[in-house]
């Protein structure tokens, strides 16, 4: 199912979204911090931010995973981004887990990098079930209602993850559902063993020309026809990185990976986009 709002034009909705919306869209508190954690996985040890909740639970939990530039920041804290939702997401009452997964094993960002050593679709799928093992084994963390969050690179690994044929094999609860911002949904789309076994929502921008919305549309009809639970959010007037709390949209030349093959593409916030994922999001998460 393909669901499309926000008609009107940049300018209106942006204008909208400042007068209605200013508490909603402005940036999570800079002294907010989350506690730094170790994960253990199969081939590292993870490097971790987690957000708490208030009380002593049992919480649900969100797994959620950085992009190709990775989720920390110059100062060892998450970046802006991935500080804004995890704070955005615990006040909502969810446990936020964001691994690093390049950071982990001596990595920087990966964006500007064509064949990489930690591949969304292997490396960072082990890294989500060490990371769902150990929410699981804490106590407070409900075990049933563990879901999956990932931007962009993270995104594609939430495809990958959720496919029926990647089941994990043991007894543990299972993840209970996934969120996948702009992800590279080609090569998925492409899969003829693609089959999600559990709900999914993708949030993409209509004119994102670093991972085109084309391919994920694709994947959703197919799915769609086999009775499954997956849903395409698409914004009118949205690149890449929409939800930021406040990056202006400006083009990139760095990245490995881009629409057209150019290594170009746009990325920034986009009020009216980001100020429905806020409110969507967390209301589609597990409980």
């Amino acid at each position: 199912m393909i669901i499309r709002r926000f008609a009107g034009g940049f300018l209106g909705a942006t204008l909208i979204a400042r007068l209605i919306l200013p508490a909603v869209v402005g940036p999570a508190r800079a002294d907010v911090l989350p506690e730094m954690v170790r994960i253990p996985a199969e081939d590292v040890e993870l490097a971790a931010a987690l957000y708490r909740p208030q009380g002593t639970g049992p919480h649900p939990a969100v797994i959620a995973l950085h992009g190709c530039g990775g989720l920390f920041n110059s100062a060892g804290l998450p970046s802006a981004r991935h500080a804004d939702w995890g704070q955005r997401l615990a006040a909502k009452g969810f446990l936020v887990l964001m691994p690093d997964s390049f950071r982990s094993r001596g990595l920087g960002s990966q964006c500007g990098t064509v064949n990489r050593s930690v591949r969304a679709g292997r490396e960072r799928v082990a890294d989500v079930l060490a990371a769902k093992t150990w929410l699981q084994a804490r106590s407070d963390v409900k075990p049933s209602a563990v879901s999956l969050l990932g931007w962009s690179n993270g995104g594609s690994t939430v495809l990958a993850a959720i496919r029926k044929d990647r089941r994990p094999a043991d007894l543990s609860p299972d993840l209970a559902r996934a969120v996948a911002f702009y992800p590279g949904c080609r090569g998925q789309a492409e899969s003829a063993g693609f089959k999600a076994r559990l709900p999914l929502l993708i949030l993409m921008g209509e004119a994102d020309d670093w991972t085109p919305a084309a391919p994920c549309k694709t994947l959703v009809e197919a799915a769609a026809a086999r009775g499954e639970s997956v849903l395409l959010k698409l914004y009118p007037d949205a690149f890449h990185d929409f939800d930021h709390p406040g990056r202006p949209v400006t083009q990139r030349s760095d990245l490995a990976f881009s629409a057209d093959g150019s290594g170009m593409a746009h990325a920034g916030t986009n009020p009216s986009a980001r100020a429905d994922a806020l409110e969507r999001v967390p209301a589609f998460l597990a409980r």
